[in-house]
């Protein structure tokens, strides 16, 4: 290794992140430069002052806020009294990923770029500003700046007279050892940190909660099965207002955790210890120790996720089969990236589909490197509607492969009969993206089509006991007999006088109605209730287009109800969005 001691730091909400920091990890120890990767929450932030090369990876979430494992990094970084010359002696680059359809696009990265160079730090290259809504996906930005990074951080520090550089192909050492013992005893039961929690349960320790009734709310004849799902949750410590979500910690199904066992040649009943190769990496808190393979597969790792590029790259250094390795090296290349995108994004292919498709390779992968190849099963996260109920819309669609794309966790919920005798969920609540305002006069306006009406039934209800009556709900459905979600509770607080209900049932006439074109026809009462009488604006439900149609609608009408020209409409819009009047929660 050379000279240079590189830092990766990353803040990782989902795993993308955290991925693309490991793959800067590798790459830069295939150019012989020392390197570590840590989460920057993990990081003691006081001792930043002492590097001289950092790269920051970074998510945006929500309205534009930094993910939960850089929270305390960032409230640190924009103190006011951080001296000028603070990082004088640091070079660094920043990356962010994020989602152009997103008002607040790569803000958490454009931020910590600006604060950096303020704080005395020398920008090796502007940031990087990957965008999820590109065809090839961030890769499309990332790849030429990093061949330019490359180039830059050599210049600084070459690698050393005598060594080249690791090619693709070869495999770097893993991150962990498994230590198989001699004796079989496999624990089934959920496997946590043993000591008494401490505080509210977490993703490190959650709570067990009894599952009391998992009921489909939408019609027979419906396309979708949609469930609404209650647990139990008395003694767990757990509190949560409107607008919170619950996490829940999904499994693999016992037919795929078997076919993964068999294509790697693993005996389910193996146990094993886990030890870090380096002294500065820890291993997963979520693993007991000992641990089982069956564990290890069914409760840790995301065997049905769509592999990243990072996956591809790693299996190719591990392949003893030319034809195959051939092909894997081609996927993992930039020049590779459309034939990936055909064979692996586009028909959602999993991790456990391609191991199939590469059957010589995957029945070579030492278990050592099974962490480094599969990303942790991440938690999702779903709205309360209120007590702890939650609307869950069971992901099944079909591409041009064979078997049906599943959803891992709504199918894995969907499967769970209470009925048949006790079950009991992993779970945790944290604060979510919405935030209700605390005035009781305060208007609210909440647009919520389909599951998206979930976390405003919570906000509502908790509204409506404390005697605030200016709810305006926009609600779409495709038929008002077939997945209407909770229309009788709509209907007695309309006759009550506690709510306005506005409905959109897109496939009851022959043009389709949705929910953007009930608000402009009440163009006038938004824009009195906005303007006038200072009321808050939340949107919710499903990424693809609806955020763009609802927020085009809205500045129509600040246009046409209140006279703003396109500029002054988009300016009006982001001021809403600044003051948090105008959020926005959605979901892929």
């Amino acid at each position: 290794m050379s000279s240079a001691r590189l830092l990766v730091l990353f803040g990782s909400q989902t795993g993308t992140a955290e991925d693309m920091a490991e793959r800067l990890g590798r790459e830069a120890r295939r150019r012989r430069l020392d390197c570590r990767v840590l989460a920057l929450d993990s990081y003691p932030v006081v001792n930043l002052i002492n590097e001289s090369l950092v790269i920051f990876v970074c998510a945006t979430t929500g309205q534009g806020d930094p993910p939960d494992n850089m929270k305390n990094f960032w409230r640190f970084l924009f103190r006011k009294n951080l001296p000028p010359t603070s990082l004088c002696q640091m070079d660094f680059a920043v990356l962010g990923l994020g989602d152009s359809s997103y008002a607040k696009f790569n803000f958490v990265a454009k931020k910590l770029h600006r604060r950096l160079l303020q704080l005395g730090g020398c920008a090796l290259l502007p940031a990087c500003l990957g965008d999820d809504q590109h065809e090839l996906g961030p890769d499309a930005a990332i790849d030429p700046w990093l061949h330019d990074l490359w180039g830059k951080v050599l210049g600084l520090y070459p690698v050393s007279p005598g060594l080249s550089m690791i090619p693709p192909g070869v495999s770097l050492p893993s991150k962990f050892t498994l230590q198989f013992l001699q004796e079989v005893s496999r624990t089934e039961e959920w496997c946590g940190p043993t000591t008494d929690p401490q505080g509210p349960p977490s993703e490190l320790q959650p709570f067990l909660a009894p599952m009391v009734s998992n009921q489909r709310v939408t019609g027979p004849s419906h396309f979708q099965d949609v469930r609404l799902i209650e647990f139990d949750i008395a003694g767990s410590g757990i509190s949560f207002a409107a607008g919170d979500v619950v996490l829940i910690q999904p499994e693999n199904s016992a037919s795929h955790v078997q076919q993964f066992c068999q294509v790697l040649g693993l005996d389910p009943d193996w146990c094993f210890t886990l030890q870090p190769r380096e002294p500065d990496v820890c291993c997963p808190a979520r693993l007991p120790q000992p641990c089982s393979v069956h564990h290890l597969v069914s409760r840790y790792l995301d065997i049905t996720s769509v592999p990243r590029r990072s996956f591809f790259e790693l299996l190719a250094g591990l392949s003893p089969d030319e034809l195959e390795q051939e092909k894997l090296l081609e996927f993992s290349s930039a020049q590779g990236q459309e034939g990936l995108y055909d064979y692996c994004s586009r028909p959602r292919r999993t991790i456990l589909e391609v191991l199939c498709d590469f059957p010589h390779t995957a029945g070579a992968v030492p278990p050592d490197y099974l962490l480094d190849l599969i990303p942790p099963i991440r938690p999702r996260a779903f709205s309360i509607t209120s007590s702890l109920l939650i609307l869950v819309a069971v992901v099944q669609y079909w591409t041009r492969l064979k078997e049906p794309r599943r959803g891992l966790c709504s199918c894995w919920l969907a499967s769970l009969d209470p009925g048949q005798g006790p079950i009991r969920v992993p779970l945790w609540v944290r604060p979510g993206g919405l935030t209700f305002p605390k005035m009781p006069d305060t208007p609210v306006v909440m647009v919520g089509p389909g599951t998206g009406v979930a976390p405003f039934r919570a906000a509502i209800q908790e509204r409506v006991a404390q005697g605030q009556t200016g709810n305006l709900l926009f609600f779409g459905c495709r038929h008002r007999d077939q997945d209407f979600y909770w229309e009788a509770e709509w209907r007695e607080l309309e006759r009550r006088g506690c709510l306005t209900l506005v409905t959109a049932f897109s496939r009851e006439q022959e043009q389709k109605v949705y929910v953007q074109q009930r608000l402009r026809e009440l163009g006038p009462l938004v824009w009195e209730l906005l303007d006038r009488r200072g009321a808050h604006f939340y949107l919710a439900g499903n990424a693809k287009s609806m955020p763009a149609d609802v927020t085009e609608a809205l500045t129509s009408i600040f246009q046409e109800h209140g006279g703003l020209s396109g500029r002054d409409a988009a300016s009006y819009l982001a001021r809403l969005q600044r003051t948090l009047r105008f959020q926005v929660e959605t979901w892929a």
